[in-house]
């Protein structure tokens, strides 16, 4: 499958996946050449605040041996302050480098500039849209946990403004065993497109806001944090509605596992971090992999040697 620009987790298809999966597996053993990308130059443009998403993107292009210019507050510290648009900034800023990581305020923005970029774009978050990559590391953590692909997965939080969720689902979709509680209150509940490219993938789903109920028959906690940026005045409505503590932990089941994208507010509380189930930094850890093999696929520097097959 060639892979020019990541725009949109629906993209992928299994056999991708299997192939990734399988040389982050190897990435995570250190079976990689570190000069892979030597001469590669990644530009990495925030408009939004980050931390792991854009460290782990400029230490994956390092690792491989890349460089990284980047500009952490694009939207402070660059000419969108002068009132430069985003197709502009894209012309000129593939001449400088050979793949660009953008994260944006709105929704449909990198989709916006692959139109006008040489270069691969790459979507690091867009507004209330998707995030590609964070799912891409959250199903890969779970496979490599669950070692399949049939279980119950409980996602918790805002799903209409909360891009983790949105791209989660489109990747989960792809496995028809797969079950998915949704909770949230009925005014976060996931858009209409997302429902109905579930029902149209015949995935088994509910909508609840139920949350210890949910929580006690899933296989997968996957705790997301209510975006403050999104909701405005409703922010407080909604904030600590659903909070995983030592009371919920003994309600999860014994073999199940916690997520969480990152970064928390208290949708967790901090002595959950050493219960064994609680596996949400190792996944962050996951993304660095991940994100690794993802450029090396971009770039097509996958050497068959990689070609192992995880599921």
């Amino acid at each position: 499958m060639n892979l020019k620009h990541i725009i949109s987790a629906s993209q992928f298809d299994k056999d991708t996946l299997r192939q990734i999966f399988s040389l982050t597996d190897e990435i995570k053993e250190g079976n990689y050449e570190s000069r892979a990308l030597d001469g590669k130059i990644m530009a990495t443009l925030f408009y939004q605040p980050s931390t792991r998403t854009r460290l782990s993107f400029e230490s994956s292009m390092l690792k491989l041996g890349g460089a990284v210019i980047t500009t952490e507050n694009a939207a402070e510290f660059s000419s969108a302050i002068k009132g430069e648009t985003l197709e502009d900034t894209v012309r000129v800023v593939n001449f400088y480098a050979d793949v660009i990581i953008i994260r944006h305020p709105e929704s449909g923005a990198t989709n916006l500039a692959s139109r006008y970029s040489k270069v691969p774009i790459i979507n690091a978050g867009d507004g209330v849209g998707e995030h590609p990559t964070q799912a891409l590391m959250d199903i890969y953590t779970i496979f490599n946990k669950l070692r399949s692909t049939d279980f119950t997965i409980a996602i918790c939080g805002d799903h209409a403004n909360y891009r983790p969720h949105h791209s989660l689902s489109y990747l989960l979709s792809l496995y028809p065993k797969v079950k998915i509680i949704y909770v949230s209150p009925k005014m976060l509940s996931m858009p209409g497109k997302l429902r109905q490219h579930l029902k149209q993938k015949k995935i088994q789903f509910k909508e609840t806001e139920n949350f210890y109920d949910s929580i006690s028959k899933a296989d997968v906690i996957y705790q997301g944090r209510i975006p403050k940026e999104y909701l405005g005045k409703d922010y407080k409505r909604h904030v600590g509605k659903y909070i995983l503590d030592k009371k919920g932990l003994k309600l999860i089941k014994k073999s199940a596992i916690i997520m969480h994208p990152l970064p928390r507010v208290n949708e967790i509380t901090s002595d959950v971090d050493k219960d064994p189930r609680a596996i949400y930094f190792e996944e962050a850890q996951n993304g660095l992999f991940i994100r690794m093999a993802l450029l090396l696929y971009i770039f097509d520097k996958v050497i068959l040697k990689y070609q192992r097959i995880s599921l």
